[in-house]
């Protein structure tokens, strides 16, 4: 019970208020383009081409290249991957409470 009555202290309190409305995404192009580009759709091409892309770093890291080379290879693996289904329902999430 006083799990419940803290919950509801910390949903009612104007900081907590003012720190949600400062996180909402606007209604704008520019939000919601944001929302999309940084959560969205990094993970969709995650879940589609993960394997392509994994294979073709794979296969780029095999060979002698530069070290810079090497983390930009590691970077575009760790990015495309392996898709998060955290990240795409959070920014569906995003785009939702974006609307309300």
């Amino acid at each position: 019970m006083k799990f419940l009555e803290k919950l509801h202290k910390i949903k009612d309190h104007p900081a907590t208020k003012q720190s949600l409305k400062q996180l909402k995404p606007n209604k704008t192009f520019w939000g919601i383009f944001g929302v999309a580009i940084f959560f969205i759709l990094p993970e969709i091409v995650a879940f589609i081409w993960g394997d392509q892309i994994t294979a073709y770093t794979q296969h780029q890291l095999a060979q002698p290249i530069s070290l810079d080379k090497e983390y930009q290879y590691k970077l575009l693996e760790m990015m495309f991957g392996e898709g998060s289904w955290f990240n795409l329902l959070f920014g569906i999430g995003l785009l939702i409470w974006a609307f309300f």
